[in-house]
């Protein structure tokens, strides 16, 4: 389809055919749109902000249009957001500046749906351009709307100051700027407000302002009035206004724990009153702000141990210690606010179990002071005809098991256990055995285990507790799903006893039989049942001992057959599909700790290798198919499986690299994930170093991981520094071994070259990651070393494109990272006359190809034409690469 030039003011017809029934039409009207914006960007966007501000368009039309503008500055992945934002920073200025005028015009538009959306637009460009200190009058230009008459005018205001907080950081804004947001947004929560509108648009402005109120929460008079505004707001007669009030005392009990111990007393009376008396939504934040309490108190008292001096910076309050006489009442009354299928709804989630959740909490805080006040309530109702005071009663008694001391809860347990067996296999009320066979779960959780001086298991009871567990693993599928979790804890707590007989022995082929029994039900989807059937299974396979291995061995083939099956199964539905994903990966994970187990010691390593063979056959028909979430627990058990089989591993490295290999690629996107890898990166780097240093891995898989660790540098940025320690050395060594390396065939050169591109990969990832840092100083002593080996590199003849390439890179990042007047660069004069020699090498790409660029000037000409015609012996990929590190090399000084 050809564009004609009134596409612009077609507009409002695609965008409401964008939104049809019809997918023919709504198909054909998204290629318009999608042809409009590649053809004329800035007047696909004009246009767009002409639909958005004009108010006389359909508000669907309108709506979409906001909804498109929003997307085309702003993504999920870090990196597309930041194409985005370059590419709207590179629009020219009288675009830019139309675009936002019809932006901040719409924010005065009678309808709620456009000036929201104007809003979402606005806060996202003013995330792009205020770092920038570009659109400096924005702030002060919605400020001034605050003064008009218009409610809705001053309502869509307060929303887009409130959604700005939420894109850009505090620095950004200056105080004063900060001061003027903050009056504004807590005039406009004030009671003296008398349209719901506004003040509910400022008290979820102020939620995400909070962070920007530092220095006025030190202020205590500033600090008093945002604190008696929120509390008066927590009153409202309006429910959405009550809730984001709530909401905020949230959030300020994190962002300011230490700064309201004045304000304790109004909190609990208002908290407390909602959670008795208001709507549900409401309570369940009143909850939560004691919840983040906890949280906070627990943070403090983990780190500090409850050692604090006048300066440790951190001191804990106790406000969860003086409020319990009222508190624990409070939150013992919300157990019994239960619903009828609670049980049933894995997303679930009301005011009982926030009460529960938040007990559980307070008792990790308190420890033994807690145990005297909940007590009382469980003695009183454990026993009541009412299922709802029975099942609130020991929910209470399963929260309070995590925090108090073994001393203080042993004795209530050993008498409680009995009562609670006999309430698992007797009660009418399913919820009541829901919630029984999760408290004896949380009992062995924590009161049982070698670490334990006083047993609660012994070889008395634990047939009494087998017999109950199995019986009610044929319960329904929640009741089940609960006993299945009790067992796992039960046989978790005998893994580390070093019984060469445990408890458990006697029982074992029976506990095998009953879970494997319940992997077969008909209805083990539902509530997690099949899971936790298996993970139980696991656990006890892990916790099994030498007289146990015979029926371990048993279990291997029934794990293989099933798994077989499933890779059996033809044309299934994608719901069963799905199904048939989730078992292959829990009978992977089965077969992993049965390898791990069996591995562990020579002798039942030996008779577990007869299946060897068979079992990675299975794993590598897995890798087959394309599911992920299967991909990794196959990973995972060949990992137990390579480990276990050491050498002999080596005959099956044909038929696994291929699958080894797309596993580091995909490894190598971990970059799209930025500092969000960071809780993981130890485990990570862990495991990766460990494979470096094992002379039993293949040596193919060691370029690879040199890669990744420049993916995980770019990932982390400056938190790779723990690092460093350990990479840099390797990589420096394997750097000195290729640069010395005798080349005596073609496999041994492309090997030598992978390694070589994964070492200047693994630099060039932890050079970039380090730009811009204060820490780059930290670089500079591997400076000399890395030159020295990319000098190497340039007298190596034998250098493939794909490592030039790299290591033209490399150049430019180091100039680029270092910066000008850093000593490696100029105090050996080698080291200038290296740069001078790689650049001499490839200098003449350069003028070739602007030679080139120059007679192909206002032509389109694909890049593959005029590279044949060069017949370069670098692609023209590499001189982009080259002509961007000259760029740096000659901006930063380094040759002049």
């Amino acid at each position: 389809m050809e564009f004609k030039v009134n596409m612009a003011e077609e507009v409002t017809k695609i965008l409401l055919s964008a939104q049809s029934v019809d997918g023919s039409v709504r198909k054909h009207a998204e290629e318009s749109l999608k042809q409009f914006q590649e053809q004329n960007l800035p007047g696909f966007l004009v246009s767009l902000s002409g639909e958005l501000v004009n108010d006389e368009k359909p508000v669907d039309s309108r709506k979409l249009a906001g909804l498109i503008l929003k997307n085309t500055l702003d993504a999920k992945e870090q990196h597309r957001k930041n194409e985005l934002a370059q590419r709207w920073l590179s629009l020219d200025v009288t675009v830019k500046n139309k675009i936002k005028g019809c932006l901040l015009q719409t924010l005065s538009s009678p309808v709620p749906d456009a000036r929201s959306t104007s809003s979402q637009v606005i806060a996202k460009i003013a995330g792009i351009e205020l770092p920038l200190n570009l659109w400096p009058e924005l702030i002060s230009s919605l400020l001034s709307n605050i003064n008009q008459p218009k409610p809705h005018v001053k309502q869509a205001t307060l929303e887009t100051l409130g959604y700005i907080c939420e894109e850009v950081s505090p620095e950004v804004v200056d105080q004063d700027q900060v001061n003027q947001i903050l009056t504004a947004v807590v005039q406009g929560m004030n009671a003296s407000e008398g349209n719901t509108d506004v003040r509910l648009a400022a008290t979820r402005a102020l939620y995400n302002a909070l962070g920007f109120a530092q220095v006025n929460f030190t202020n205590d008079m500033e600090r008093d009035y945002i604190m008696r505004v929120v509390c008066e707001a927590t009153q409202s007669p309006e429910l959405r206004i009550r809730l984001a009030a709530f909401e905020c005392l949230v959030a300020i009990s994190s962002i300011y724990y230490e700064k309201i111990a004045s304000y304790m007393q109004d909190i609990f009376e208002v908290t407390a009153k909602a959670v008795r008396e208001d709507e549900e939504p409401v309570a369940l934040q009143a909850v939560e702000f004691w919840s983040s309490i906890c949280d906070e108190e627990i943070d403090i008292l983990d780190e500090y141990g409850g050692d604090f001096s006048a300066d440790s910076g951190a001191p804990c309050f106790y406000f969860i210690k003086q409020a319990l006489p009222a508190l624990v009442p409070m939150l013992l009354e919300t157990l019994l606010k239960q619903e009828e299928d609670q049980d049933q709804d894995e997303g679930a989630w009301n005011i009982a179990m926030a009460g529960c959740t938040c007990l559980g909490l307070v008792a990790r805080t308190v420890g033994d002071d807690i145990v005297p006040l909940v007590m009382p309530f469980i003695e009183e109702n454990i026993t009541k005809p009412d299922w709802r005071k029975r099942e609130a009663a020991t929910y209470a008694f399963g929260s309070i098991l995590e925090g108090p001391s073994p001393d203080k809860l042993m004795p209530i347990v050993d008498v409680a256990l009995n009562f609670m067996l006999t309430a698992l296999l007797t009660d009418p009320n399913n919820h009541v055995k829901d919630t029984t066979a999760w408290t004896l779960g949380r009992i062995f959780e924590f009161l049982h285990g070698s670490a334990m001086e006083m047993r609660i298991i012994t070889q008395e009871n634990c047939q009494q507790i087998l017999t109950v567990l199995l019986q009610s693993m044929k319960d329904v599928p929640n009741v089940a799903e609960k006993a299945c979790g009790a067992l796992y804890f039960l046989a978790q707590g005998f893994e580390d006893v070093g019984y060469s007989s445990s408890p458990l022995s006697p029982f074992f082929q029976d506990i095998i039989q009953a879970l494997l029994d319940v992997t077969h039900r008909e209805d083990a989807g539902e509530s997690r049942l099949r899971t936790a059937a298996y993970e139980a299974l696991n656990e006890v396979v892990r916790c099994s001992t030498d007289e146990t291995v015979p029926i371990v061995m048993q279990l291997v083939p029934v794990i293989m057959a099933e798994l077989n099956q499933t890779l059996e199964s033809q044309k299934l539905s994608s719901e069963e599909r799905g199904k048939q994903n989730e078992l292959q990966g829990l009978l992977c994970g089965c077969l992993q700790v049965i390898i791990q187990k069996m591995g562990a010691a020579e002798p039942t390593k030996y008779v577990f290798m007869q299946f060897a063979d068979q079992i990675m056959d299975l794993f590598l028909r897995i890798l087959a198919s394309w599911n992920a979430t299967v991909h990794e627990e196959a990973m995972l058990a060949i990992g137990a499986l390579a480990y276990a089989t050491g050498s002999d591993f080596v005959k099956y490295m044909q038929g696994f690299y291929p699958y080894l290999e797309r596993v580091f690629k995909i490894m190598r996107s971990i970059r799209a994930l930025e500092d969000k890898i960071l809780p993981f990166c130890d485990g990570i780097m862990t495991q990766l170093l460990k494979d470096l240093s094992s002379n039993q891995l293949h040596r193919s898989v060691k370029p690879p991981i040199f890669s990744c660790f420049g993916d995980i540098a770019l990932a982390i940025g400056e938190n790779f520094e723990k690092y460093l320690i350990f990479t840099m050395p390797m990589l420096l060594s394997t750097a000195e071994l290729v640069a010395q390396v005798a080349v005596a065939d073609d496999e041994i050169m492309e090997y030598t070259n992978q390694l070589r591109n994964g070492i200047l990969e693994a630099y060039s990832g932890i050079f970039q990651g380090f730009k811009n840092s204060p820490k780059t100083q930290l670089l500079l002593p591997y400076a000399p070393h890395i030159l020295h080996f990319l000098d190497s590199l340039y007298k190596e003849k034998n250098m493939d494109d794909v490592v030039m390439k790299t290591a033209i890179g490399l150049l430019g990042d180091l100039a680029d990272t270092l910066g000008t007047g850093q000593q490696c660069w100029s105090s050996d004069n080698s080291r200038t006359l290296y740069m001078y020699g790689f650049i001499c090498k490839t200098i003449g790409i350069v003028f070739t190809f602007q030679h080139r660029m120059n007679n192909t000037a206002g032509n389109v000409i694909a890049e593959e034409d005029y590279v044949d015609d060069l017949q370069l012996d670098i692609e023209c990929d590499q001189t982009v690469q080259f002509i961007i590190s000259l760029h740096m090399i000659f901006k930063e000084g380094f040759l002049s």
